[in-house]
């Protein structure tokens, strides 16, 4: 029997793991969490907001820069940006100073 290609189809997905940093962190009252992975980071951002109905932790989110398994999303759209499989996702508010 020949392995599967393509991608994993949604129900096999292994969980993401979101860090939060500074206000970020303040914001969601944790420094880390586990949501079920899914295809793009837009996604991801809604199930954070939906989980938490924060309107501070919204706000904070919409002026992050992130961070998917290390490599920064820079300008690029969250709504059609696809997460691998199990992917880290670092939310980097501003940070004074820096």
């Amino acid at each position: 029997m020949s392995e599967p290609t393509g991608p994993a189809p949604a129900e096999c997905r292994a969980d993401c793991t979101v860090r939060y940093w500074a206000a970020a962190r303040a914001a969601a009252g944790c420094a880390e969490e586990q949501y079920p992975c899914p295809p793009y980071l837009g996604d991801l951002l809604a199930a954070i907001r939906a989980r938490h109905d924060s309107p501070q932790l919204a706000a904070v989110l919409a002026v992050c820069s992130y961070l998917i398994d290390g490599a920064p999303v820079g300008s690029r759209d969250p709504a059609w940006l696809a997460l691998p499989p199990g992917a880290v996702v670092e939310a980097l508010p501003p940070f004074a100073g820096g």
